[in-house]
């Protein structure tokens, strides 16, 4: 597996225990597989609660943010539920930057993580 899949897999990973109390039902789609379909898009995660979409999470790495993604955050966006972007905490800025030139800075909750090594 590539190093950016496995970086976005345990971000994912992350996410959802960190969210695993506050919602009952937490669907994942693993980089590169299509389990668990929301409106005909695959989000990386879903939220529910007692049957109800609440949240769709799209995580993006460094390499994956490109200009073609506005158009499937778009679908996402108008789909409903609220859709959270997380992206490298280096990105954010830009990712502001494309949301509101792409007409979403509205529509989505941008989120985002870094990983950080501490050696002694």
């Amino acid at each position: 597996m590539e190093t950016e899949a496995v970086i976005h897999d345990a971000i994912a990973e992350e996410i959802r225990k960190k969210l695993r109390h506050q919602y009952r039902e937490i669907k994942s789609n693993p980089s590169g597989q299509r389990l668990h379909e929301f409106n005909g898009q695959y989000p990386d995660l879903i939220f529910s609660e007692h049957g109800m979409v609440l949240a769709l999470v799209e995580i993006e790495t460094e390499n994956s943010i490109t200009p073609d993604k506005i158009n499937i955050w778009k679908a996402l966006a108008g789909s409903g539920p609220r859709l959270i972007l997380m992206v490298p905490k280096t990105m954010k800025a830009r990712l502001a930057s494309m949301l509101w030139d792409g007409g979403l800075a509205d529509k989505v909750s941008l989120g985002s993580y870094e990983i950080s090594i501490n050696m002694p």
